[in-house]
């Protein structure tokens, strides 16, 4: 009977130690999936951010296109605006020296 007696208890710890132990792999199996659904998360949000500074790359391109294109203009501009300019002063010289020779025509005349 002690034999019987020792098997028992000794089929009960191994049952115990069984139970345990499919416990910890549950319990593993659990944190795997969590894991895995974190990491499907986490991969997720990377695909949206990578998508949103590849918008970002072209957005600037076309900024910078732009930005291009309005300095051209802007030096256009000004260069035409100094053009005007000078061609502004010639034509009041042109025409303050006409003056000047009317009025001295008509003084000397």
């Amino acid at each position: 009977m002690v034999g019987a007696a020792e098997q028992r208890t000794r089929l009960l710890q191994a049952t115990a130690r069984l139970a345990e132990s499919s416990e910890r792999v549950a319990e593993s199996r659990r944190s795997m999936v969590q894991t895995e659904q974190l990491g499907v998360s986490i991969l997720h949000d990377l695909h949206q951010q990578r998508q949103s500074l590849l918008r970002a790359g072209d957005t600037l391109e076309d900024v910078d296109q732009q930005m291009s294109r309005s300095r051209r203009v802007l030096a256009g501009m000004a260069y035409k605006l100094h053009r005007n300019k000078w061609i502004t002063a010639l034509i009041l010289t042109a025409l303050l020296l006409a003056i000047a020779a009317i009025i001295y025509l008509r003084l000397h005349h």
